[in-house]
């Protein structure tokens, strides 16, 4: 088979930029990777054909620059740019500059994109196309009173999202009307930081919801099909941790129903290549039009387990203008497939940002198991990037099987240096609530992560039973007579969250590093975004007192006491330590 193009760029880094290689490499296709100072080591680097550093660490001097991604192009002879996923996957500017340039864009068209960018305007093509949407507003809102006046309306809580926004970011839960001031900048700084628009809607806040996506593919020659749909219902912070296919609410009919809304959904953008239709799924079998991903997703190879497609070859296939190499009527769902996504973050303390060196990285390995990874031992995660270390993915017959596979990887994989969600996934895994399919509501950043937090001093420690159920175990290793042995030592669970709770009471308070009495800490290693309080305000016992960005993400830190701040040691902007002083409380 003749290449349908010669040499191809990618716009992006990590595991994703090693995924499109691959099916480069398999297609015959030369490859040109790009690189920040940063990432000047990285798998991704050494993995393609040639390599073209674009600048600094900061994404605005590299992977976020359209000019130099076009100019390493253009140097490399690379004929079309792949944007992988995050950076400018979704931007129209960039896939409308790589047109210009006389390069093949690996993408939607920037029509599409422009439509389905806007959370606001793809809300109302949707209704438009007779596609279900949650109930909210389609204008920009701007007003922390208007906030107010649509949570009355709809009923507490409601959902601020921004309106470019996608993966949790930009989104804030207003639960009451005194926090609505606050969440709403916080909404648009965090949209303005991850897509450069501030601009802000609200959505009734739909609880206890499924979360279920739609993979569709199109080409050019009007064929638009569904690849069936992933359960990402389990997340945190709003942003997915476990990825499935299928979903266990969904059946062969509210799939069909699912899957013609995702089709008539694309088709209403004139969209071209993969994209993902998000959904709610309430408890009565209804749907609801979340927004629409128009790029590949970082989940994407659950259904590429359950389907046998390759959609990232299909993407190139399709740019290159060939036809679809499959019918709706070809897509048949096998087996199940589970994705366990192991960020550099630490579960046991509010899932923050863990930067930092991969001192030993060893992944699982055997039957039905992929795992798909941009770093390597002895490789850093970088605070500036995205905090994935791997995806952990699973295939087997059935849903239950699948469950055991992925416990028995989860126990053989091997990570040390960077706090990560390993210990998370191990409770998951083995929760019966899981096991029967519940959404799990409350419990990843409540129960479990309690459990987490209860276990930090094991990190590879399986737990047996749901953090919800009746036992945690220690696993102490000890040796008699020369003979290594591995005691079970099982707490009850409710003491072991305990202990967390106490456990991170004393890290915020004092203790750590020498910090006094009264001291708030930075809870991970980034960048003061902002202060709410100031020397001789009084603080009360849960309120937020400062804002620390890491990763693109903002992160509040709370007081748990009550108190006057006798002394703010740092400001806005300014870099700071995980450990690090923040103010000091006088206490009352």
């Amino acid at each position: 088979m003749t290449p349908p193009f010669d040499r191809i760029l990618v716009a992006n880094r990590g595991e994703i930029a090693i995924r499109v290689f691959r099916a480069c490499r398999e297609l015959g296709i030369e490859t040109v990777a790009v690189y920040s100072e940063a990432d000047a080591g990285a798998p991704h680097v050494r993995y393609a054909d040639e390599a073209v550093l674009l600048g600094a660490a900061a994404p605005s001097e590299s992977y976020l620059n359209i000019p130099k991604l076009i100019d390493a192009a253009k140097r490399t002879g690379a004929q079309a740019i792949h944007p992988g996923y995050g950076f400018l996957a979704e931007s129209a500017p960039f896939a409308t500059a790589v047109e210009e340039a006389g390069l093949v864009w690996i993408g939607p068209p920037p029509s599409a994109i422009d439509a389905m960018g806007s959370k606001i305007n793809s809300r109302i093509l949707m209704a438009g196309a007779g596609v279900p949407i949650v109930p909210g507003t389609t204008e920009e809102i701007t007003d922390p009173v208007r906030v107010v006046e649509l949570g009355e309306q709809y009923g507490w809580p409601i959902a601020l999202k921004a309106s470019a926004g996608g993966g949790g970011r930009g989104l804030k839960v207003v639960h009451e009307a005194s926090e609505a001031e606050r969440l709403l900048e916080a909404a648009k700084r965090e949209g303005e930081a991850w897509f450069g628009n501030g601009a802000v809607y609200v959505e009734k806040y739909v609880e206890d919801p499924r979360h279920v996506e739609i993979q569709v593919m199109a080409d050019t020659h009007g064929t638009t099909v569904h690849l069936g749909e992933r359960d990402c219902t389990l997340q945190r912070r709003h942003q997915k941790i476990v990825e499935e296919s299928p979903s266990p609410a969904v059946n062969e009919e509210l799939r069909a129903r699912m899957g013609a809304m995702a089709v008539a959904a694309a088709e209403a953008v004139g969209y071209v290549g993969a994209g993902t239709v998000e959904c709610l799924l309430d408890r009565h079998g209804d749907f609801f039009f979340l927004e629409m991903n128009t790029r590949i997703q970082v989940e994407h190879p659950v259904t590429e387990l359950v389907t046998g497609v390759d959609l990232v070859r299909e993407q190139i296939l399709v740019a290159s203008g060939q036809p679809l190499s499959f019918a709706q009527s070809d897509i048949v769902m096998r087996g199940h497939a589970i994705e366990c996504r192991v960020n550099a973050e630490d579960p046991g303390n509010g899932f923050t940002p863990s930067p930092g060196k991969l001192l030993r990285h060893r992944p699982p390995s055997g039957p039905g198991i992929r795992v798909e990874s941009g770093v390597e031992e002895g490789g850093e995660i970088n605070d500036r990037y995205d905090p994935m270390v791997a995806k952990l993915l699973v295939w087997d017959t059935s849903r239950e099987r699948a469950i055991a596979r992925m416990r028995r990887a989860l126990d053989e994989y091997e990570i040390v240096g960077p706090k990560t969600l390993l210990p998370m996934h191990r409770i998951v895994m083995r929760a019966p609530e899981f096991a029967a399919g519940e959404t799990c509501a409350g419990l990843v950043e409540g129960a479990w992560a309690d459990a987490c937090a209860a276990l930090a001093d094991e990190p590879t420690a399986a737990p047996t039973q749901s953090a919800s159920g009746t036992t945690i175990p220690r696993h102490v290793p000890v040796e008699v007579d020369g003979r290594r042995y591995d005691v079970v030592l099982r707490l009850p669970a409710a003491a072991g969250a305990e202990e967390a709770r106490d456990r991170i009471r004393v890290r915020q308070s004092g203790g750590v590093g020498g910090a006094a009495e009264g001291a708030i800490i930075s809870p991970m290693q980034g960048t003061v975004l902002q202060l709410e309080v100031a020397e001789g305000d009084h603080v009360e016992a849960g309120q937020v007192v400062a804002v620390v960005e890491a990763m693109k993400m903002e992160n509040e830190v709370t007081s748990l006491q009550a108190g006057t701040v006798e002394t703010v040691h740092v400001q806005a902007g300014q870099g700071v330590q995980a450990g690090q002083v923040l103010l000091e409380l006088a206490g009352e």
